[in-house]
């Protein structure tokens, strides 16, 4: 039996620039990829895809960290734990 979960969208403007970016970050690649640039705009694009990446990347990080912290308490409710995580 399928079980069919509830689609979780997020209001949040942080999530839809990061959904912006990636989709940005994506067309630049393909632009790139064709070699149809001249050098000049080819090096301005690659660098703003770099910063991008690195936003993403961030921002990824970010809610990694966060979904680590989350744990599952012995109750079996889901606990959110603000102390920095020990590697």
């Amino acid at each position: 039996m399928k079980k069919d979960y509830p689609v979780v969208k997020s209001n949040s403007k942080k999530d839809s620039d990061f959904e912006h970016q990636l989709k940005r970050l994506e067309e630049i690649v393909e632009t790139l990829e064709q070699g149809e640039v001249a050098l000049d705009e080819a090096m301005k694009m690659y660098e703003e895809g770099v910063q991008i990446s690195k936003q993403c990347l961030e921002k990824l990080t970010q809610t990694e960290l966060k979904l680590k912290r989350l744990s599952k308490s012995i109750n079996g409710n889901f606990e959110l734990f603000d102390e920095e995580l020990k590697e």
